[in-house]
């Protein structure tokens, strides 16, 4: 354990980013903001690093949004409310453009500044226990672009304009109806269910995965054909390593071992 309110484990070759405010709910702050790039860039060059997972301390929360307190105090002023929101765009901004694949493993409240770090992961994981949702409404603020992008992205057009019209909170079983939530895991098996994706995410070729996590963000900002950069892509991962193993373990009749790390 750590009193750090973000910190990073390690379990092998997957990494856990740990939000850990328990007594807050994990709630968000400025400092905490300030430490995601930082981090992740850590992880990013850390080679025996292949899937990162997000998630509180324990299951009492993911996050419960921003610190409130700290956000109307930050917000009085322009230069203090400047710094504030570069803080966030740029920690969600790393974790959204992080190359390797991300996992949101979601109990309790998942709100706010919670349920952005959430959708720039990746894939989300919730058990029953979690409760999500977005609320600038209740605040009268306005979330930037860049984060209402990825809620529509995920959740569609209308189902996003519900969500931030209302502000409400919204249960698992709904979250998982609207696609917030991209995998609903019944009981106490939530752990288990995430770790072992991870670790077949992990077995994967880990040039494959972010080649696909990068085709994938380019459709979605609008590229509908391959470009010069989707194109050398797709030759390098003919010419690599990785290929030659996924063939030979394919004839073999074997798991392959992929060299890759991204180096």
């Amino acid at each position: 354990m750590t009193d750090n309110a973000l910190y990073v484990e390690r379990q092998g070759d997957i990494a856990y980013l740990i939000l850990n405010r328990p007594d807050k709910l994990n709630a968000v702050t400025q400092k905490m903001w300030e430490a995601f790039p930082s981090l992740l860039a850590d992880l990013e060059e850390d080679l025996n690093v292949k899937v990162l997972v997000i998630r509180g301390v324990d299951d009492s929360a993911f996050a419960a949004g921003a610190d409130i307190a700290e956000l109307k105090r930050v917000h009085a002023q322009s230069e203090t409310s400047q710094t504030y929101s570069k803080a966030v765009a740029d920690a969600e901004e790393s974790l959204h453009k992080f190359p390797k694949p991300t996992l949101a493993l979601i109990q309790g409240p998942c709100i706010g500044g919670g349920c952005a770090i959430a959708l720039c992961c990746d894939i989300r994981f919730a058990d029953t226990s979690a409760r999500l949702g977005i609320t600038p409404a209740k605040l009268g603020i306005a979330y930037s672009l860049a984060q209402t992008k990825r809620l529509v992205d995920v959740v569609g057009t209308a189902t996003a304009k519900s969500i931030l019209y209302t502000g409400n909170i919204i249960s698992a079983e709904e979250a998982f109806r609207v696609h917030l939530i991209d995998h609903l895991i019944e009981g106490d098996d939530l752990e288990h269910h995430v770790t072992d994706f991870a670790r077949s995410v992990a077995a994967s070729s880990q040039f494959s995965t972010r080649a696909t996590k990068h085709f994938i963000h380019e459709i979605l900002n609008g590229t509908n054909e391959d470009t010069t950069r989707t194109r050398e892509i797709i030759q390098q991962a003919f010419a690599g390593e990785d290929f030659k193993e996924g063939t030979a373990a394919f004839i073999d009749k074997r798991k392959p071992i992929f060299p890759y790390r991204g180096e």
